[in-house]
């Protein structure tokens, strides 16, 4: 049996869809993330969007936001905790740095917080100025 580690391909499309996250520096859906890498990769397929967020997910790149009533949509991995801040109008969603204080204390006597997640709703700058 042999020591060696298998092969990842590093492609194109993959390095397409990744930067496409570093330069969003938000939370995108997959026909963002594919409207945003056809720039650099004419003719990228959606089900190539698909199986890369899959792989990205497995291998702790992406991880998953999920924002009540709404599909989900990934973010790079490794930030600091935030939360996120989702326009009503063109459905876009943003980071959010930091986190209000003494949350811990919303919950009622006896209850253990162990997780949370804020989720601000209204117009972006781009909507709010194009209203």
């Amino acid at each position: 049996m042999s020591d060696t580690k298998p092969v990842t391909r590093k492609t194109q499309q993959r390095d397409a869809i990744r930067k496409a996250f570093v330069d969003a520096s938000r939370p995108l859906g997959p026909q963002e993330v594919l409207d945003l890498a056809l720039e650099a990769v004419p003719g990228l397929g959606i089900a190539t969007v698909y199986r890369t967020l899959k792989k990205f997910l497995r291998d702790g790149l992406l991880q998953i936001v999920e924002l009540p009533g709404a599909p989900n949509r990934y973010e790079l991995t490794g930030l600091d905790h935030h939360h996120h801040f989702c326009c009503r109008t063109c459905d876009r969603v943003f980071d959010i740095d930091g986190c209000p204080d003494k949350v811990a204390d919303l919950a009622p006597a006896g209850f253990e917080l162990e997780a949370h997640e804020v989720v601000l709703y209204g117009l972006c700058s781009s909507c709010t100025a194009n209203a």
